[in-house]
């Protein structure tokens, strides 16, 4: 656990150490007063700790560094805080955050639900038989939709692709306009989740995000 979460005082040196560093050599304890929430006294009064146990050098007037112990006990701090932030998003947001899933037999709050995807949809069957569970906090009925928290382990997916429709663009002349009919054919035997038709000028921009996603694609006309 970091010492900046145990108590006030060493939460308040942290952030002046860390505003140190950032302002340094040229510090006005007035600003840093102002960034901390602390009076110029007390910054002056911390500064002077932060000296006297070799994280600060003074050079001069105003003039300060953070030493390498300094740089040090804050690289440690905020490892610290970074290690419980993630602990905080990761496991008990995680653990609290709730979806809606679509029950495919009766549930009642409490129950535990397996859960999969059918179609795109987030689905929830009563029993802990799937690799992936949760916990039912409403009541629903078959076919409704319950919200669901307390999610452990992987749903399983089959891993889709995307089809990127190259059209022309507005600016061609009419004889080179889109075949709505070819356009529509293109569509007929895909599982849309989302539609992606781009104009040729604009379709690298949106490959270039799929690609950057990881996600499988290709890019035809119509």
């Amino acid at each position: 656990m970091s010492g900046a979460l145990e108590d006030k005082r060493t939460a308040t040196r942290f952030r002046i150490l860390a505003e140190i560093a950032d302002r340094q050599p040229a510090v006005s304890q007035g600003e840093i007063a102002e960034a901390v929430g602390v009076t110029s006294q007390a910054v002056s009064e911390y500064i002077r700790d932060l000296v006297e146990d070799g994280l600060v050098d003074k050079q001069g007037r105003s003039r300060y560094r953070v030493t390498k112990e300094g740089v040090d006990w804050l690289f440690q701090e905020a490892r610290a805080l970074q290690r419980f932030a993630e602990h905080v998003t990761d496991d008990v947001l995680e653990s609290v955050n709730e979806d809606a899933a679509i029950v495919t037999d009766d549930v009642a709050a409490g129950d535990t639900v397996t859960l999969s995807l059918r179609e795109g949809l987030l689905h929830a069957t009563p029993g802990d038989d799937g690799p992936a569970i949760g916990v039912a906090t409403t009541d629903a009925e078959a076919g409704d939709a319950a919200s669901v928290t307390g999610f452990e382990g992987v749903i399983e997916m089959e891993p889709g692709s995307v089809r990127v429709l190259q059209v022309p663009p507005a600016r061609v002349a009419e004889d080179d306009a889109v075949d709505s009919d070819a356009l529509a054919a293109a569509c007929a035997d895909r599982h849309l989740v989302a539609a992606v038709v781009a104009s040729t000028d604009a379709a690298g921009r949106v490959t270039d995000a799929l690609r950057d996603a990881g996600v499988l694609f290709e890019v035809t006309e119509p």
